[in-house]
């Protein structure tokens, strides 16, 4: 995932058992498909370069069992270390908080939930029998990433959309390729967990 083109779409595939979507950039390109296995006690991700899955681009995996405060690790195919990002334990129950955190592990990056109520009202009415499939439409929460100087620099948002498949990442200020993949990277596993809470 380089030379990357924002905004930065996800589609999560509503036809598989499987957790994935793909991504893909501004030209329709795609750059990434992600994938989770199921029935795994710890968190199994890999990214790969298409839908072919023929080329594996990175792994996510997380470094225990199922927890509130698990941390879920970046790796390249040869198994190099790229970051992690961790879920703020207690804090990420009413409004998700997350962090990244670069392969020298050090602190980068927060990500956190902009309402906390959209999520709650989507949730509520996600398990009304037939307004279930209209809070796609309704409810669309957004998710921002921020710097240690509180400044912002990509947003995830929720589009309009059946079952909620739809996501979108925006740039808002320059960032290095580094922190650039492993903010997509973040973003791609937090937004597996979020989903799957509603």
């Amino acid at each position: 995932m380089i030379n990357l083109s924002f905004p930065i779409k996800f589609v999560f595939n509503i036809t598989t058992f499987s957790n994935d979507f793909t991504a893909t950039d501004a030209s329709g390109k795609t750059v990434a498909f992600v994938k989770q296995k199921l029935f795994k006690f710890k968190e199994d991700v890999s990214v790969f370069e298409n839908e072919t899955k023929t080329n594996i681009l990175f792994k996510i995996n997380a470094d225990k069992w199922i927890d509130f405060s698990t941390a879920y690790n970046f790796s390249d195919p040869g198994g190099k270390s790229l970051g992690k990002v961790a879920r703020k334990g207690w804090a990420s129950i009413w409004k998700a908080k997350y962090e990244l955190i670069d392969q020298h592990q050090k602190l980068q990056y927060h990500i956190r939930e902009e309402n906390a109520w959209v999520k709650v009202m989507d949730g509520v009415l996600g398990q009304i029998p037939i307004l279930s499939i209209f809070t796609g439409y309704l409810f669309n929460p957004s998710y921002i990433v921020t710097n240690l100087d509180n400044k912002i620099v990509v947003r995830l948002k929720k589009e309009a959309s059946f079952f909620g498949r739809k996501f979108e990442v925006s740039k808002l200020t320059d960032i290095d390729q580094d922190d650039e993949q492993r903010i997509l990277l973040g973003l791609m596993m937090m937004i597996l967990l979020e989903r799957r809470k509603g």
